[in-house]
């Protein structure tokens, strides 16, 4: 079957999926009822509208979010995080194979929190070159009407880290116009189905260890993006300052978008570093109006980034949210 064709039937399925009535046009002009006939409301038709996230990609507010195992499956876990850092994260991850069906209880559940689910939707299995060819669109368009269909607000990032070597989707497999294509071709599937109840997340790793990869050639364009995300950790063999780690990053988007920035992932290695870390992506978000807060990955993984039991690390965490009163708004 050819793109064209996948198109068609993608839209066709969207079509069937939320009904004729939401297509229509208007009812007909009808005369006007007399003065003793008692009024009648109208019966809705279609879907309700979509969710509006305008509010949400550049609020008032700042986010702290947190990406934990077991969550958000388990809220509990959350609450816990909650209690140590002294504030409830308005943002909660979700890691989602593209194979994956759109997790709507668990993006239910951090939305009943009071917090945004962001989805790090990592294409594992497939390649970018397939995507921008539409050779995925059945898979796309059911993930984009179950999005559609929940209508509750989502962050969304799509092959995240994208400039660097690490994951199939990298720099090192694939052409910076072969992600282009695809992000632009997923973000026309969602439109096609009214999914703008997504929040686009762009988010690259910081440039650091990748400096040969530029970033401007894998930008979508601001047409298909709302946030610039990053993902940045304080290591020991690393930057250990926020204007060491993020700072070339943000030197280099800044000359060709002006969307709002979003730490996605960030952590610190255990030490002394680790509480500094903390409190000076505090202050960041504090004194750089374009940076919207962070998301912690309190996980272990590529190194120990967890600070369940780091004092120092969960006293300035507590003192950083205490001392901005934008910090962890809820999120309705």
């Amino acid at each position: 079957m050819t793109s064209r064709q996948l198109f068609t039937v993608m839209t066709i399925f969207v079509i069937g999926v939320f009904g004729y009535a939401a297509l229509a046009p208007g009812p007909v002009s009808r005369p006007a009822r007399l003065a003793t006939a008692p009024s009648v409301a109208a019966p809705p038709t279609g879907p309700p509208p979509a969710y509006d996230v305008r509010p949400l990609t550049r609020p008032a507010g700042r986010y702290l979010g947190v990406a934990l195992n077991g969550a958000p499956q388990d809220m509990s876990r959350v609450d816990r995080f909650a209690d140590l850092v002294g504030r409830k994260p308005n943002i909660v991850t979700i890691y989602e194979s593209f194979d994956d069906e759109f997790a709507a209880a668990e993006v239910r559940k951090v939305h009943r929190y009071g917090a945004l689910p962001i989805v790090r939707w990592e294409p594992f299995t497939v390649k970018l070159k397939d995507i921008a060819a539409g050779r995925h669109d059945p898979y796309l368009v059911e993930f984009a009407v179950a999005v559609r269909r929940l209508n509750l607000p989502v962050a969304l990032t799509v092959a995240h880290e994208m400039n660097g070597h690490w994951y199939s989707w990298g720099a090192h497999d694939n052409r910076a116009r072969d992600f282009v294509a695809a992000w632009r071709h997923i973000h026309a599937v969602f439109a096609q189905a009214d999914a703008t109840n997504v929040i686009w997340a762009w988010t690259p790793n910081v440039v650091n260890p990748v400096p040969s990869v530029k970033l401007a050639p894998l930008y979508p364009g601001d047409a298909y993006v709302d946030w610039v995300g990053i993902d940045g950790y304080f290591t020991r063999r690393g930057e250990q300052t926020f204007d060491g780690l993020f700072g070339p990053t943000i030197t280099q988007v800044r000359r060709f978008t002006d969307r709002p920035l979003l730490i996605v992932e960030t952590g610190s290695e255990p030490g002394a570093m680790r509480r500094r870390a903390v409190d000076e992506l505090f202050t960041a978000i504090r004194k750089r109006s374009d940076l919207l807060g962070f998301v912690y990955f309190n996980q272990k993984g590529s190194g120990d980034w967890v600070i369940d039991s780091d004092r120092p690390a969960l006293a300035a965490y507590r003192a950083g949210a205490a001392a901005d009163p934008r910090t962890g708004f809820r999120v309705g």
